[in-house]
């Protein structure tokens, strides 16, 4: 080979690899937007600041981060507002198992997560079966005996009928024969106060929240949807120990970017994402509000919504719903 032919190839070669090394060092230059379904204050507005906060204390990405709050149609509003971002390197959006189960009875869902990119899994939300203290059910075996013996008569507080409280309702009448009434909130709080005012009889509660009624002397824990007892009630069973072995469908928190990002913004975040799991503060933040870590890379975070996917598909049948997916 002829000197002058040797050194373009080497030319071609060492500038390949400076390309390689180009788009390993992506990082973005601008505000980075994080749109989220619920309105402030809700638990994704909630986990989005505190990463946002925590992205800024550990230093971990050179720009801000603004979360856009999109909400409406249960997911519906924001993931429609990230799929119109296409192409963007500068959008990303927290879900919860919500957006995947909504799209499944909803056909005003145009956008499911299925037309978004899974960039990493942050956290599993457990939650608890909540009754006030005063109730005469000491156990979930209690209220399941009774929604039997009394088929509609007892009241179940939550959220919307795609949304998880209705989810493990479904599964766990298809699976004892009990029969109890779901009555929908819109809100967090709405619901809250129509078991503490003695509306309905109980209710799925996120373990913080639970954690301060109890502390007031006002709510009792039957048990524990989780895959096993939170630090902070040890001696409250999980549902496989009450006796009820039962699908439970996790409630995912997770990341997705919109189609079309280029590839080394898409590996950026997923490895920003495993620094932020990997800080003190991160640790912390779970261990305070009683949270399930459980980061995943985008490939596994894929593969769990389709599982979860698959799931909840067999569990709206059996409640019989009708699916337009």
């Amino acid at each position: 080979m002829k000197f002058s032919n040797l050194f373009c190839v080497l030319s071609v070669a060492s500038l390949a690899g400076f390309g390689g090394l180009a788009q390993a060092q992506w990082k973005p230059t601008k505000t980075l937007e994080v749109i989220i379904h619920t309105a402030p204050g809700g638990g994704n507005d909630l986990l989005a600041r505190a990463v946002a906060q925590i992205m800024e204390k550990e230093k971990l990405l050179p720009v801000r981060m603004q979360v856009v709050n999109k909400p409406g149609g249960n997911g519906a509003v924001a993931a429609a507002a990230i799929a119109e971002k296409k192409g963007e390197s500068h959008t990303l959006g927290f879900i919860t198992s919500a957006w995947i189960a909504n799209p499944l009875t909803t056909s005003e869902a145009k956008v499911t997560v299925h037309d978004l990119l899974p960039v990493a899994n942050l956290l599993r939300d457990p939650a608890l079966f909540a009754v006030r203290a005063d109730s005469p059910y000491k156990t979930l075996k209690d209220f399941i005996d009774a929604a039997k013996a009394k088929p509609g008569q007892l009241k179940q507080s939550g959220g919307s009928v795609t949304s998880r409280d209705n989810i493990i309702r479904n599964t766990l009448q298809a699976s004892t024969g009990a029969k109890w009434v779901f009555v929908s909130f819109q809100g967090g709080g709405e619901r809250l106060a129509a078991l503490l005012g003695g509306h309905v009889d109980i209710m799925v509660i996120e373990p913080q929240e639970a954690g301060e009624q109890i502390r007031a002397g006002k709510l009792r824990v039957l048990a524990q949807i989780a895959d096993k007892p939170l630090a902070a009630y040890p001696n409250v069973p999980t549902l496989k120990q009450a006796g009820f072995d039962v699908v439970a469908t996790p409630q995912i928190r997770a990341v997705v970017a919109p189609q079309g990002m280029p590839k080394e913004a898409l590996a950026y975040y997923e490895d920003l994402f495993l620094k932020l799991h990997l800080t003190p503060s991160w640790k912390k933040y779970v261990e305070d509000f009683m949270l399930e870590d459980a980061y995943s890379s985008g490939a596994d975070l894929g593969k769990s919504i389709e599982v979860i996917e698959k799931d909840i598909r067999i569990q709206f049948q059996l409640a019989g719903m009708k699916l337009v997916r």
